[in-house]
């Protein structure tokens, strides 16, 4: 790997955290928000909203920073060669 390939690799991994991490912020401040509302009303029902979404972020995580991120990783090169070899 050529020190050009390293530094794009790197480049698009700190995007990836940075996605990340700003959907980590926007989750815990709408949840915050969310929470707030529901005091004003006599039905509980946030758990739902913070669930589903708690699922996505938890996927993200894994996706940046679990096995994801290698299993993607390897697609990522695959596609590129792939699409390189019909050019």
């Amino acid at each position: 790997m050529t020190e050009t390939q390293k530094i794009a690799r790197a480049e698009r991994k700190v995007q990836a955290m940075t996605g990340f991490y700003i959907h980590l912020a926007t989750f815990g401040a709408v949840m915050l928000l969310l929470v707030g509302l529901n005091f004003t009303d006599p039905h509980w029902w946030v758990q739902w909203p913070f669930a589903g979404w708690g699922i996505g972020v938890a996927a993200h995580w894994y996706a940046v920073f679990g096995r994801g991120a290698e299993m993607l990783q390897r697609w990522q090169l695959k596609k590129i060669y792939e699409l390189k070899s019909h050019m």
